[in-house]
């Protein structure tokens, strides 16, 4: 992914403390918040099987999705929830349990039990259930099966209840010097994860050799982002669990659910992550700006076009030395999403901030051009003057850029004048 931009954050332990700055691998904030700068190439292969797997299947299948949690407030690992139309004597679809808790899968529409049974749950036994969920033709239901909540813990033996007291007592006579240690660790993990995600693809190249087929090479590509995505949730959920108040790990959490296209989660947790730092004295401009520029995308991929230029325009108030990054990748994914409309908006306003940036005028002219029409006659792209001339910015700015051959073809096509278009390239 092209760019990177640092900035230093301080981690502040949950007596309200900050450390000095951290050192960070990762394409962003240290300690986990990164600032990402959008590359303009197609959308990733991670994000089009995900995209892909979000489709409403046919006819009247719905989804549902959600995470287990355990009795102590961590993710449960393993196991299956299944759907049951009779109260659970008969598990009619039955979906596997992440590492990191989470469960989804499709059913018909209609009302079920849902069930959570553990790996070594005998068999006609389950471990939870909630009631009377709806599963909705075309629609993505989101329903976690809670396992600390009050009404599962009344239903445990008093003998259970007093483990599970014990269990509790001791988490939280830990020492909060090895929870800070602990967290400072996960932290690096989760910095190097997000960068080895982020050059997924180089990676499966050079692992399967230049005889690779495009195929082979998306299919690493994507084993590579899930596996680090999952590992950061992993961490992210337990170590926000442990410290609840810092704000950082939520975000942290919202980018990877925000990857893997976990929309729901990850405006939830960007949310979590806002109300926690705006209680912070002073507030941390980088992160405030980062968790609304994280919900603007949430917002622009789920066709929120209006809320997510607020969220992009509040992260750039908060943090107005990253104000150019934000809005220049607010287009780009839109750009992404050709939402054609709101891309040419996006671009407009990033302009007006940084009016040198060259691919700005690039996706400004690519959204203009969809309302282009051709002449039946002679075959000419009748392309709006706006467009023309956002071609030759681009032209100008950037004469041998990576865009370059496709605007001065667009031009060609249209039977626009080129050459003086460009620049003169320097040498």
């Amino acid at each position: 992914m092209a760019g990177a931009l640092r900035v230093s954050v301080r981690y502040r332990t949950q007596s309200g403390s900050r450390r000095g700055p951290q050192p960070s691998t990762m394409h962003g904030m240290s300690f986990a918040l990164r600032l990402r700068l959008f590359a303009v190439a197609g959308v990733p292969a991670l994000a089009l099987a995900a995209a892909l797997a979000q489709q409403p299947p046919a006819g009247d299948m719905g989804r549902i999705h959600g995470r287990v949690i355990n009795p102590t407030g961590l993710p449960q690992i393993g196991g299956t929830v299944s759907l049951s139309t009779d109260g659970g004597a008969t598990l009619n679809y039955s979906f596997p349990v992440s590492a990191t808790g989470e469960y989804s899968g499709q059913a018909p529409e209609g009302e079920y039990t849902v069930i959570y049974r553990a790996p070594d749950t005998p068999e006609g036994k389950i471990v939870d259930y909630i009631r009377e969920v709806e599963v909705k033709a075309g629609q993505d239901t989101a329903q976690d099966v809670d396992m600390s909540r009050q009404e599962f813990i009344d239903r445990l033996t008093p003998e259970q209840q007093q483990q599970l007291r014990a269990m509790k007592a001791a988490n939280a006579a830990a020492s909060p010097a090895n929870d800070a240690s602990s967290i400072e660790a996960d932290l690096a993990a989760v910095n190097q994860d997000f960068h080895d995600a982020e050059n997924a693809r180089e990676t499966a190249t050079k692992n399967l050799g230049a005889s690779a087929s495009k195929a082979d090479i998306d299919e690493m590509s994507i084993e590579i982002e899930n596996r680090k995505y999952s590992e950061i949730e992993t961490l992210m959920t337990k170590d926000a669990a442990a410290d609840p108040g810092e704000p950082v790990l939520w975000i942290a959490l919202a980018q990877a659910e925000l990857r893997e296209k976990n929309y729901v989660d990850a405006e939830a947790n960007y949310k979590k992550g806002l109300e926690l730092e705006s209680k912070a004295v002073p507030p941390r401009g980088e992160v405030v700006g980062t968790a609304d520029a994280g919900l603007g995308e949430v917002y622009a991929r789920t066709l929120m076009v209006d809320e997510a230029n607020e969220a992009f325009r509040t992260a750039g108030k908060a943090d107005p030395a990253n104000a150019a990054m934000y809005l220049r990748n607010e287009a780009v994914i839109f750009f992404q999403e050709k939402n054609a409309s709101a891309q040419v908006d996006a671009a407009d306003e990033a302009i007006r901030i940084d009016p040198d940036e060259a691919i700005l005028y690039y996706i400004k002219a690519q959204g203009l051009a969809m309302t282009a029409a051709v002449d039946s006659d002679t075959g000419k792209i009748l392309l709006p003057p706006e467009c023309i001339a956002a071609i030759r910015k681009y032209l100008e700015l950037a004469p041998n850029g990576p865009y370059a051959a496709d605007a001065t073809a667009i031009l060609e096509r249209a039977k626009e004048p080129v050459s003086d278009a460009r620049a003169t390239p320097k040498n």
